[in-house]
This record gives C-alpha cells, structure tokens and sequence, in this order.
C-alpha cells in the first residue's frame, strides 16, 4: 500500500504544479517554497519518504521525483521570465509625422579615387600593377637609379634617413619616389617589362598649402627592343585624354633626372575663366628614356634594350581634377571637405 499511496501522491503532485497559477511574484516565491522549498517542500518531503517503498521501487520513484522538481524549476523560470517582461516599461509608440533621422554612409577619398583612376588607365594599355615597400635602403633609392654618393641631385629629394650608418651604402631611408620598385621589378624580370609602380612616398619638406610630407605617386617602366621616346609620347597623350578629356592640351619641356636621359617634364594646359590668358599650363609629371646606368645596375644590356620611365604626383592630379587649391586638406578628415566626395 506504502507503494501506490506514494504514487498516488506522485500524481497529485504533477497535477499542482502544472496548474498551480504563477501571475505575480509574490505568487511565484509562494510556489517555490511549496514545490521546491528545502525544508517543508513538497517535493524535498517525497524524496524524504522513498525509504518507506520496497527497495525494487525506490529507483523509479526516485526518476520521477527528479523529473517533477525538473518541471517545477521550469515552470518557475518561466514564470519569472514572463513577469520581468510585463514589469519593463512599454516602449511608445513613435511620432511617424516626424522627419527621418539621416543615415551616413562612407565614401572613397578622392585621392582613392584619383588613383583608381589613374591605375584603370594604364591597365588599359596594358601595364601591370607592381608594389614594393616603404622602407628602403640607399641602393634601390639612390644608387641604382644613378645618384652617386655625391652627385647633387640627391639634394633634389630632402630624405627621411631612418639609419645613416657610416656610409651611405647602409642608409636605411623612407623611400623618396617609388622608381625603387622599377628597379626591384628589374632586378627580378628579363625584358620585356611594363609596369607601374602606385604608392606612398615622402620627403622632408615644410608643410603648405602646396607641399606635405608624405604624398602619392605612380610611376610607370617600359622596357623591351626598340623602345622610343615616340612610345612614350603617344602613351601618356592617351593616358592625359583618358583622364582630362579628349580636347586636353599637353606639352613637353626638357628637364633633368638622373635616373632619364633625355628627360622631360610634361604639362597640360588648364583653363581659369579669371587667368588673364583664359589659363595656363600646369605640370602633371615628369618622364624620360631609361638611363643606361639604371640598365647596368640591374644586369640589362642596354646595348640590346632601351626603356622609358614616368612618374606623376596623384595629389596634383587630384587637385585639378576637383578644383582643390590646398594639398593639407586630403589629410585633414575634415568631414566637410570629405562629404563631397
């Protein structure tokens, strides 16, 4: 008899605590001292009274005990769930005659977009992106592109020496123009070549409204049989009408780089409404035959390739293109500025 009262009670249990109401939390400690309480709980008395059935049935009793103080616990924290939901304040509803609030969304920078463009170009003709790094050491900035140790030219670049070490072979630099990435590029590749060089560079220069201390630049290589400055010509009139339309006008001035010879400076003529001459030229680069002391250094035969070379500030195109008098600007992150782009 001691064996079916208990299950008697076993069932009667179940049915309280499924249908015993939870609709407050006065209500919900209530049920956990009646159900789970550890001292006059119903279910901690059971466990207390399994002794008195046959030991055959303890093992089952005591599976059903556990399986109702499971489902007491469940019902409880179910309950207090619901109640901590009802208790939070209810969010109002919004004023919809109200505007909407603006969202921003994020835009390329227009030197990004100057370089893709720039880049997108000369793919186009067939040129190949190739990169290199930042750092550099004085044979690939200076020497291999024709900069003996004391020529003046390395005046023309104001460097930022990260080592100088006892002579200049072990100089440690920031790299001053990206032509040291022609010169890797060379040094691993047989002709023919034809690649440009995108990247950062910097030199040690006062801050204006027209100069920066770090700035963009692509540079460009040809290399192969027969190569002319006529190819090189025709090359950057397509480059200059692809990117500043198809009425450009552009010219070519002789100048001097150690790393070209002969080498040219490259402008376009601009027009200003207000220029008392309706414009004027504006140089957007500078370009020339590869030196044959460049081809030495990397182990060509300048006897049997000739080669041409160009580099272009992408700032000065970028500030052309936009209308943008002052280069300290695409460093400011001045949302204003940036909004616009």
């Amino acid at each position: 008899m001691a064996t079916l009262s208990m299950q008697e009670e076993l069932e009667a249990l179940r049915h309280a605590i499924e249908t015993t109401p939870i609709d407050s939390e006065e209500a919900a400690e209530a049920f956990r001292i009646r159900f789970l309480g550890q001292r006059s709980g119903q279910i901690t008395h059971l466990f207390k009274r399994i002794r008195e059935a046959p030991p055959e049935e303890r093992p089952r009793i005591g599976q059903q005990l556990n399986a109702l103080k499971r489902l007491a616990e469940q019902r409880l924290e179910e309950a207090r769930a619901r109640l901590r939901r009802a208790a939070r304040p209810r969010t109002e509803v919004p004023d919809l005659t109200l505007p909407g609030r603006r969202t921003f969304t994020g835009s390329l920078h227009p030197l990004t977009r100057t370089l893709e463009a720039i880049v997108r170009v000369f793919e186009q003709l067939g040129f190949s992106v190739a990169e290199g790094p930042e750092i550099e050491d004085d044979w690939h900035n200076f020497t291999a592109l024709n900069f003996p140790p004391d020529h003046p030219a390395r005046d023309m670049q104001d460097t930022f020496f990260l080592h100088q070490g006892a002579s200049h072979q072990e100089a440690v630099v920031l790299r001053t123009h990206t032509s040291p990435v022609q010169i890797r590029v060379m040094e691993r590749m047989a002709p023919p070549i034809r690649i440009i060089a995108p990247g950062r560079v910097y030199r040690n220069e006062a801050v204006s409204y027209k100069s920066f201390c770090l700035f963009h630049q692509v540079e460009g290589l040809y290399v192969d049989r027969n190569v002319s400055m006529g190819d090189l010509k025709q090359v950057l009139y397509l480059f200059a009408r692809a990117l500043f339309g198809e009425d450009v006008r552009m010219r070519f001035r002789p100048s001097f780089f150690p790393f070209t010879e002969p080498s040219a400076e490259v402008d376009i003529w601009w027009p200003l409404p207000d220029h008392p001459e309706g414009g004027q030229w504006m140089e957007i680069l500078g370009c020339g035959m590869v030196h044959p002391n460049v081809f030495r250094a990397v182990g060509i035969d300048p006897e049997q390739y000739t080669g041409y070379a160009f580099g272009m500030g992408v700032e000065r195109i970028a500030m052309l293109r936009y209308g943008i008098d002052d280069i300290r600007l695409f460093y400011e992150n001045d949302l204003r500025f940036l909004e616009q782009f």
